[in-house]
């Protein structure tokens, strides 16, 4: 962790900035650092860098730490904070604490600093890779949910455990009325098999091909469907579960059954017309390709 690190002190003592800078210094942090006492200058100071730690005194002649935390706190940073004073008591230095400041050093202890800012800078690193994770799964979450595709995540005994919008409209079934429930309920009579050999394949890490099938939605209608079925993960990367993508293929069925029908229709007109030619010039013989008649 020590390496180059940005801090915004507020002090108003110069030596007393000395030995903060130098404690940081001793723990192999390479400190780059702005003193400020007053308020105009600290808002100034945040506005204009990027700080990664914010050491304040409690009591400063025209400013205080009470003061200090509340503009920090304005500015909606994720910085840690810490009280460095002399003269905080333990009760104030609870309070402020529990106001929003990260921790709090004595100036008369200052061989506790670096373990503390230690501590703050990876509970704040913690934090930020937290609030990152969460906003990806938000994002994932709503492309999930608003994905046209019916998604489905089950166990890895077919127990559904999530159901997207897409799997409302093409099934029919409301989350209510699916989760915690056997995505068998899904899959035809005449197919017993097809879940728990799909499932067990997921199980024992082997991929499953896209494949096309049929299944029910709540009324009894069947529908024609393209799935795609991947292993679900924990963070240990232990396969939990299984994520079923289907598509609803009824309108390409309709469009390749047309252009079959369409194909049978040519193909029977033709044979027609040259039953018809037949029957007009029964003398005449079939030409070979390529093949001219002399006049």
């Amino acid at each position: 962790m020590p390496g180059l690190i940005h801090v915004l002190v507020i002090e108003d003592s110069v030596a007393d900035t000395f030995f903060i800078v130098r404690e940081l210094q001793r723990g192999g942090f390479q400190v780059a650092f702005e003193r400020v006492e007053t308020a105009a200058a600290m808002q100034a100071a945040l506005q204009r860098n990027a700080w990664q730690l914010i050491i304040s005194d409690y009591f400063l002649p025209q400013f205080s730490g009470t003061d200090a935390l509340t503009l920090y706190q304005q500015h909606g940073r994720d910085i840690p904070f810490i009280i460095v004073s002399g003269v905080i008591g333990e009760d104030r230095a609870v309070e402020i604490v529990k106001a929003g400041a990260h921790n709090y050093v004595l100036k008369d202890n200052l061989t506790r600093l670096l373990p503390v800012v230690k501590q703050e800078l990876e509970a704040c690193r913690d934090r930020t890779i937290r609030r990152q994770t969460e906003a990806a799964d938000a994002y994932l979450a709503s492309l999930v949910e608003s994905c046209d595709d019916a998604i489905i995540g089950e166990t890895l005994a077919g127990i559904v455990v999530s159901w997207n919008a897409g799997a409302n409209q093409l099934y029919g079934y409301t989350p209510e009325e699916m989760l915690g429930r056997s995505v068998t309920t899904l899959v035809p009579g005449e197919r017993p098999d097809e879940l728990p050999e799909i499932l067990a394949r997921i199980q024992n890490g082997e991929r499953v091909v896209p494949f096309e099938t049929v299944r029910l939605r709540k009324d009894g209608t069947r529908v024609p469907v393209s799935l795609h079925v991947s292993p679900v993960k924990d963070h240990l990367g232990r396969i939990v579960g299984a994520s079923t993508v289907a598509r609803d293929i009824t309108q390409r069925e309709q469009e390749e059954a047309e252009r079959l029908a369409l194909i049978q229709d040519l193909t029977s007109a033709l044979a027609c017309v040259s039953r018809l030619e037949s029957a007009q010039n029964p003398q005449r013989k079939p030409q070979l390709p390529g093949s001219s008649v002399l006049a």
